[in-house]
C-alpha cells in the first residue's frame, strides 16, 4: 500500500513536533529574576551586616558564580574563601583584611593570587554596581571567613574615606604611604588572581 505524499509529510511534521516538546520538557525550567533591593539600615550591627553581605555575594554581587566557600578539590575559577580572612591579613605587606578587601573589589587586578588568571569585575561598576555600604557588609561576611567581623556601616578605607566630603577618591593614596609620598609597590613577579 502506498501512502500519500501529503500524509508522509503531516506524519514527520507531527513527529518532528512531538519530539521536540518531549526533549524540550526534559530541559529543566527556572525562572531567573532580578535581585531583591536590599535595604540598608544605617544603625545595622557588625552580625547583621554580615548576614545582608552573604546575600549580597548570592546575589547581586554574583560573588559565588565564580568563587566557592569550602570546596576541597578543583579546579578553581577564583580562590576559595574559605578562611579567606586570614589570608587577607597577610597577602600584601602593610594592609589589614579590610584594605585587602576594598582593593579586592576595587581594584581587583592590583594584586592578583598565584595561580589564578586577572578577571575579576570591578563590584563598584556596572554591571555589578555594588553601593560603598553594600561593599562594607560583603567585607563583613568576608571577616567571618577566618576571623571576626570589625567593620561598620561607618568605617572608612581608602576607596570610600573621602566620597562623604566629595573629595577625589583617595585610591591613588595607598595604605602606608603619604600624599605624594611613596609609589605602590608592585606585585611580586609570578603573583595573580584576588582571594
Amino acid at each position: 500500500m502506498r501512502i500519500p505524499l501529503l500524509l508522509r509529510i503531516a506524519i514527520l511534521v507531527f513527529a518532528t513536533t512531538a519530539f521536540y516538546a518531549y526533549v524540550g520538557q526534559m530541559v529543566p525550567q527556572k525562572e531567573v529574576q532580578p535581585p531583591a533591593e536590599i535595604v540598608l539600615k544605617s544603625d545595622m550591627s557588625q552580625a547583621e551586616m554580615a548576614k545582608v553581605g552573604r546575600e549580597i555575594m548570592e546575589g547581586k554581587g554574583l560573588c559565588l558564580t565564580c568563587h566557592t566557600i569550602g570546596k576541597t578539590d578543583g579546579p578553581f575559577r577564583f580562590p576559595d574563601l574559605a578562611g579567606v580572612d586570614n589570608r587577607a591579613k597577610t597577602r600584601e605587606a602593610g594592609f589589614t583584611d579590610v584594605d585587602y578587601f576594598a582593593q579586592a573589589m576595587y581594584e581587583p587586578n592590583a594584586f592578583v593570587v598565584p595561580g589564578f588568571n586577572p578577571g575579576m569585575p570591578t563590584i563598584n561598576k556596572p554591571p555589578i554596581g555594588l553601593t560603598d555600604q553594600e561593599i562594607l557588609c560583603v567585607i563583613a561576611y568576608l571577616q567571618t571567613l577566618g576571623g571576626t567581623t570589625s567593620v561598620t556601616l561607618q568605617t572608612k578605607h581608602r576607596y570610600n574615606s573621602s566620597a562623604a566630603t566629595g573629595a577625589a577618591p583617595a585610591a591613588a593614596t595607598p595604605p602606608g604611604t603619604s600624599p605624594g609620598g611613596t609609589q605602590p609597590q608592585a606585585p611580586l613577579k609570578g603573583e595573580k588572581g584576588k582571594g
